[in-house]
């Protein structure tokens, strides 16, 4: 469903303080205004261990994961980890799933990156029922699962909010799931895929959270040299590289994938246009940053969940003070 508050997320962990330093961490972010903490799972912490923490440090914050990968974990512990966070947290965990990425997926995880969007969407039916205490027993299309019960049967069931990129994925978010997570887009691009949601849901009210890449520091030429080492390593991934051909970017990223495929990595950086760095990472002053990402909400993000760039020499929690709701 829709959030009918003004949410406002962060992402944690805060880069250069230990997990066990986020009690202060969490405090402040509730002060400042502050609604949400977002984690994701790549290669730092998990996705739940920071979660847990705020939930018992910060009971005011809603928890949410984008996202945890439909692969990495076998259903019924998928199932566990989700209940016990909803438990943990009752209504006020929002659990993330996704494809993730073949990087993540294959390379680290040894596991293959096969049938992305029936994976998800399997994960993502199992999910519904499995939380709800109901016994599963079930041969998805990508898995097949035998008589499992949750033992832990969270007293309000958490939304399922699905990773999505393209039409498929977010037609999948709108009609199986509660809503979609969207990444490493523009706030013009959010016109593109909220209808998309919106129009899969049969009427039902769906929630947008967007991951928002913000740098506020007033020294563009380092934020944008910076930023396009950022920009190389994800946008050549091939999910993200076909997100932005059909967004409509191939003329604007074409010569980066070109480069980036003959092993020029240097001439890749060069040729990424200013413009799209300043259309998908936001910096610049605060005030600046906290208009652009109002941009997002105005075009249908319920839920914006800031992730701090370091470029710049820009210090992350004063980052997070300055990017504050409250302008603190």
């Amino acid at each position: 469903m829709a959030r009918s508050t003004n949410a406002y997320g962060m992402t944690v962990p805060v880069a250069g303080r230990r997990l066990h330093q986020h009690r202060d961490v969490f405090r402040e972010l509730v002060d400042l205004g502050y609604t949400d903490v977002w984690t994701a799972e790549a290669d730092g912490s998990d996705g739940l261990t920071p979660l847990a923490l705020a939930a018992a440090w910060a009971p005011e914050l809603r928890l949410g994961v984008a996202i945890l990968p439909a692969y990495t974990r076998g259903p019924a512990l998928l199932a566990q980890s989700a209940a016990a966070l909803a438990d943990a947290a009752p209504g006020r965990f929002a659990m993330g799933i996704g494809a993730s990425s073949n990087v993540i997926v294959e390379r680290w995880n040894g596991i293959p990156f096969a049938e992305p969007y029936k994976q998800t969407r399997d994960m993502v039916r199992f999910l519904k029922a499995a939380l709800t205490g109901e016994k599963v027993t079930e041969e998805y299309a990508t898995f097949a699962v035998n008589g499992f019960r949750c033992g832990v049967v969270p007293e309000q069931q958490p939304p399922i909010l699905v990773a999505a990129l393209r039409e498929g994925m977010l037609r999948m978010a709108g009609r199986e799931g509660d809503g979609a997570i969207i990444n490493w887009l523009s706030a013009d691009d959010v016109r593109t895929v909220a209808p998309i949601v919106h129009g899969a849901a049969d009427g039902e009210p769906r929630e947008i959270v967007a991951r928002i890449f913000v740098c506020p520091s007033t020294d563009a030429d380092t934020v944008r040299a910076q930023a396009k080492r950022a920009i190389a390593a994800y946008l050549n991934v091939p999910v993200y590289r076909a997100f932005h051909e059909w967004i409509g970017r191939s003329e604007d990223l074409g010569p980066m994938w070109a480069a980036w495929g003959e092993g020029d990595r240097k001439k890749a950086l060069d040729v990424i246009p200013d413009h799209v760095v300043d259309e998908l990472i936001i910096h610049g002053a605060p005030e600046a940053c906290r208009e652009h990402i109002a941009r997002y909400v105005e075009a249908g993000v319920d839920t914006p969940a800031l992730s701090v760039m370091g470029f710049a020499g820009v210090d992350p929690m004063q980052a997070i003070r300055d990017l504050a709701p409250t302008g603190s």
